[in-house]
């Protein structure tokens, strides 16, 4: 029974801590430990199991998240969450409409946050838990855990999706946006991107990418038709699957190198503002080149 209990609440949790943390390796670790933990708890003295189990999931991520810091301090080049793909791994959210707050650009904002602001944000307004119980799981007063989530909705406000998604027209600019890149067709990608568009590559320093981000119509357009030239000249063009990534449209790739790269766009206006390119191998252990000629359409 107490295993039923947990298992109900295991895509909830896995939720706060992927939101926590960025990583879904690292949120399914947390999850585990707390697995563990639960089955050492004395459950006569458990009134509310979701929110027992949210609290010591949340507590967790907060002492991951002190190390993750410091190690994200010395990364190399942009760093990226790791990728969520429709398919093939359970995006984790609780509820539908919530796919939004799972965008790339999101993700981001929450990094910016401080650990208390991310964990203050996501448990009541996210995930819907009251003040008083925030206030226990960070271990702040119910004020101050009010002015927190306060500050982290004024720093998210620009990061939330304002409007409403065509996956259609989405779908039909990721492709076309595809065909342009691994030919190389400067003008075709200049057509497809905003002018204030931005590209971010997150290699970690084991594979070639960008180490700045890059922002602009021409600085992006060279950078992706010069990597096409030269990259795929003479070997055609790679396998491709195409997925919604993170609740974006996108593709994943097997590139020259063998390896595999996942591609996500923020799309508004008809028009590409946001690349993300995932290519370091640790954040793609669940992608595989069997798994991507399997999709290839």
């Amino acid at each position: 029974m107490n295993e039923q209990v947990f298992e109900t609440h295991r895509k909830y949790l896995t939720g706060i801590a992927y939101r926590m943390l960025g990583s879904y390796a690292e949120a399914e670790d947390v999850v585990q430990d707390v697995y563990l933990r639960w089955h050492r708890t004395d459950h006569h003295d458990v009134v509310d199991p979701k929110a027992f189990l949210a609290r010591i999931t949340s507590r967790l991520c907060l002492d991951v998240l002190k190390s993750a810091r410091r190690r994200r301090e010395t990364y190399v080049g942009p760093w990226l969450p790791e990728p969520l793909i429709e398919g093939l791994v359970d995006e984790s959210s609780p509820a539908e409409e919530l796919a939004g707050d799972l965008s790339v650009a999101m993700m981001l904002a929450l990094e910016r946050l401080s650990p208390l602001e991310r964990a203050a944000f996501l448990l009541h307004d996210i995930f819907e838990m009251g003040f008083p119980a925030v206030a226990e799981t960070i271990g702040r007063s119910e004020d101050s855990t009010r002015q927190l989530a306060s500050r982290a909705r004024k720093n998210l406000r620009s990061a939330r999706p304002r409007y409403k998604v065509d996956a259609e027209a989405e779908g039909a600019i990721t492709r076309a946006f595809y065909d342009a890149a691994y030919k190389g067709d400067l003008a075709g990608l200049s057509k497809l991107l905003a002018e204030d568009v931005e590209f971010q590559s997150d290699g970690g320093g084991v594979r070639p990418a960008a180490t700045k981000i890059l922002a602009g119509i021409v600085q992006v357009a060279k950078f992706i038709a010069g990597y096409g030239q030269k990259t795929f000249a003479g070997h055609g063009m790679s396998p491709v699957r195409f997925v919604r990534i993170n609740g974006m449209p996108g593709f994943a790739t097997i590139e020259a190198d063998g390896l595999p790269q996942t591609m996500s766009f923020e799309i508004k206006d008809g028009k590409v503002s946001g690349i993300f390119v995932i290519r370091n191998p640790e954040k793609l252990k669940h992608v595989t080149a069997e798994w991507i000629r399997e999709g290839q359409t």
